[in-house]
């Protein structure tokens, strides 16, 4: 269900990181069924069950970040963070998605 707060945020980012957390959004709900998104800490946080992920928006990058970056086996040498259980992906442009295999990754979370 889509989360007002998380919309407000996405509305009122930069230009060049909406697109990207427009798209990631719409990824998130095409993989996710019965998904909730939720605004948490600041930020966007989706969950099912528990937290898997969440958005951030800095000056220079989108953030996909993960709860559980362990399960991650597809490109895991771009995961970046030194958390113990969460880590997280640095996308500067809309092409990351596609190009970083975002899909598979976020399925590999659900696991």
């Amino acid at each position: 269900m889509i989360n007002i707060e998380v919309s407000t945020y996405i509305e009122s980012a930069e230009e060049i990181h909406k697109e990207i957390l427009i798209a990631l959004r719409q990824l998130i709900f095409s993989i996710v069924k019965d998904v909730d998104e939720q605004f948490k800490w600041n930020r966007p946080v989706y969950a099912v069950e528990k937290d898997f992920c969440y958005l951030k928006t800095t000056k220079k990058h989108v953030t996909l970040g993960f709860f559980e970056f362990d399960k991650i086996t597809t490109n895991k040498d771009i995961i970046e963070g030194t958390g113990k259980s969460m880590r997280h992906i640095k996308l500067s442009k809309l092409k990351d998605i596609t190009d970083l295999k975002l899909k598979t990754i976020i399925e590999e979370v659900l696991k």
